[in-house]
């Protein structure tokens, strides 16, 4: 049987009618180097800045570098089984983290992926780890407070939400305890707190994580990850996903405190990643654009406005010191950056005063406006009589006689010194913090020794909470101090029952 010409061309005019393409395109190139978490790559002309590149073998890379001739790619994750002239290939994509209430109670690393053993993450919310910080329009002042649980600190540097409030000090002197108590004291506050743990020995970050769990902190915290095992990319990359993590429950009207730990193992991995780049160094042989690493990082936490939903992101970034030298490079970058520092000294640490913290060299440029009312009154001459008996101290060394008020003034400030220490782990609510603050402003603790100042204090709140438990409940619900006579009476009739009389 004979086909005619006409209904072949017919045949073929249907088939090119229905046909639809099938292909991919997608921009390749050639590994012309690697090593080190590094490598360099030709022909990806159209990447850009901080887009996710994949490897032959499934890695991804994140472009850094992108110069006339070829790119400069860091690796995320495993580098060893990289070659020279495998093919890499564009994803189109800017890096991003997996976000939302899926990672609340999780471990995971800097790309967002689960180290906990409890199984694959489910979120299809994404963002990315670079984004713009809000503008100052965008912005509200600091209003609320943040409670520590750190009577040192909720007295002397308060901290509001939406602050950025440094945490630096040398190695061994309590830093990240400090943080992690802030973290469980912000249990029933809702608060969601996020802590990102760079460049730590996976034994410690196990033990935080037991801590948080034990302490039932687990259930509103998430751990974001890179140990001092993983590529210096992964440690540079960690706080970012953490924020960019914060952001989505800022932007959905939720407030956030996030942990970093520590951000000078970060401009070291960060210095390591440049310098295998080939950026030029500058001083300490820190790229030129360190200062901006942390800037850009810390300027994303804020108070949003109203019309953005009203959440913040409160960041307490911590800063290792060697031998107390807040003047280093790092340090007062960062220092610059915050709204204020915790200044934490290795001498009071040995001497058993702890949290170790420096009234003098610590401020809070905001918590004071985010204060409560009550501790406004009850530590408003606190720092003043701290720094006075510190200097009064040093001149008791030389054995001079001295006068009355000057004796006075020594007693009050050891019995300050005393009640401002507190054990790890054990944050106190902010109405039992006024009370004892109250009785030691006003005089109630003169007369008790200094040795049993710690048991005046459990005794007051126990009696207070067994005949007075509506005091404690004036301070919480109006965030003011109760009548002052009838606080006077309390501790009166307490200390004439008890063995302090």
């Amino acid at each position: 049987m004979a086909i005619s010409a006409q209904e072949i061309s017919a045949l073929i005019k249907q088939q090119i009618e229905n046909f639809q393409p099938d292909f991919d395109v997608t921009e390749t190139g050639i590994v012309t180097y690697v090593g080190d978490g590094i490598a360099r790559a030709h022909g990806l002309e159209n990447a850009m800045s901080g887009e996710l590149l994949v490897f032959e073998n499934g890695s991804y890379g994140m472009a850094q570098n992108l110069e006339t001739n070829d790119i400069g790619i860091i690796i995320l994750g495993d580098f060893t089984d990289i070659r020279e002239g495998d093919s890499i290939r564009r994803t189109g994509k800017i890096m991003e983290v997996p976000v939302g209430n899926a990672l609340i109670g999780r471990v995971v690393d800097p790309l967002g992926r689960p180290v906990d053993g409890l199984g694959e993450i489910i979120t299809d919310s994404y963002r990315p780890i670079e984004n713009p910080a809000p503008g100052v329009m965008e912005r509200k002042s600091v209003s609320e407070p943040l409670q520590t649980g750190l009577k040192a600190i909720d007295a002397l540097v308060p901290i509001g939400r939406g602050q950025r409030e440094l945490i630096i000090g040398d190695r061994q002197t309590g830093k990240t305890s400090i943080a992690i108590d802030t973290i469980l004291n912000q249990k029933g506050q809702d608060m969601i707190c996020i802590y990102v743990a760079i460049g730590q020995k996976e034994s410690t970050v196990r033990t935080q994580v037991e801590t948080l769990h034990q302490y039932g902190a687990m259930d509103y915290t998430i751990v974001v990850t890179a140990s001092a095992s993983q590529p210096s990319p992964l440690l540079y990359l960690a706080p970012y996903a953490g924020v960019s993590m914060a952001e989505e429950f800022m932007y959905n009207g939720k407030h956030v405190l996030i942990v970093y730990d520590d951000l000078s193992k970060q401009a070291v991995a960060y210095r390591e990643l440049s310098l295998l780049l080939r950026r030029p160094p500058g001083r300490e042989a820190y790229p030129g654009d360190v200062f901006y690493l942390h800037s850009r990082l810390l300027e994303r936490s804020a108070k949003v406005s109203d019309e953005l939903g009203g959440g913040s992101i409160t960041a307490l970034p911590i800063i290792e010191t060697q031998a107390g030298d807040i003047s280093a490079y790092i340090a007062t970058n960062v220092i610059s950056i915050t709204d204020g520092q915790i200044f934490l000294q290795n001498g009071l640490f040995n001497a058993g005063i702890r949290p170790a913290i420096d009234a003098g060299s610590s401020v809070s440029r905001v918590g004071g406006s985010a204060q409560i009312k009550a501790m406004k009154k009850v530590a408003g001459t606190l720092r003043i009589d701290l720094a006075s008996y510190r200097e009064l101290e040093a001149f008791t060394k030389f054995g001079s006689d001295l006068d009355a008020a000057t004796q006075a003034k020594l007693n009050r400030g050891r019995r300050t010194v005393e009640v401002l220490k507190q054990s790890v782990h054990k944050p106190l609510p902010i109405e039992k913090q006024v009370v004892v603050l109250y009785a030691l402003t006003h005089g109630f603790m003169d007369a008790i020794p200094v040795n049993d100042i710690l048991r005046f204090e459990t005794e007051l709140y126990e009696y207070i909470e067994t005949h007075q438990a509506d005091i404690f409940e004036i301070i919480q619900k109006t965030q003011d101090l109760p009548d002052e006579d009838k606080l006077d009476d309390v501790i009166t009739s307490f200390i004439n029952q008890s063995s302090f009389k």
